[in-house]
Order: structure tokens, then C-alpha cells, then sequence
């Protein structure tokens, strides 16, 4: 659980670093995102389809995911790619 925590506030103090130059792509809105390290307070799920509830005004720590590569948890299903 600390853990998670610790990833959150990183994740929110790198989100005020400039993204990778070489990142491409765009939000599928998928919403495993909005479930790093827990699901978030925003993410609504209706008729099984996600939504943030937010997205027009979601913190830099969403608009960035992923900044870098490394940060990149949801390789497999995120709409950018590096």
C-alpha cells in the first residue's frame, strides 16, 4: 500500500517535466490509466464503456500519462507508443 502511494505522488511531481520528444499517439480511453496504482475518483464506467468524468479539466498527471517510456505501465493496450 505504501508503495502505491509513493508511485502516485512520483507520477504527480514528474507530470511538471516535459514529455518524451519521441512520444506518439493518443487516448484510446481505455481507462487502465485511471487505475494506476488504484482506480481513480473520476473514472466512470457506464454500460461497460469508461469515461472520465473530468477529461476536460483531468491534471497534468493524466493528460501526460505515459511522459516517458519507462513510465509506460499499460504497453499492451495504451494508444501511445514511444
Amino acid at each position: 500500500m505504501k508503495n502505491n502511494y509513493i508511485s502516485k505522488i512520483l507520477r504527480t511531481i514528474t507530470a511538471l517535466l516535459p514529455t518524451d520528444k519521441n512520444r506518439k499517439g493518443y487516448c484510446l480511453n481505455c481507462g487502465k490509466c485511471c487505475c494506476l496504482p488504484k482506480k481513480c475518483f473520476f473514472l466512470k464506467i457506464v454500460n461497460d464503456k469508461k469515461y472520465c468524468s473530468v477529461y476536460v479539466i483531468r491534471p497534468l498527471v493524466c493528460r501526460k500519462y505515459p511522459r516517458v517510456e519507462k513510465e509506460c505501465l499499460t504497453k499492451n493496450v495504451c494508444g501511445f507508443k514511444f
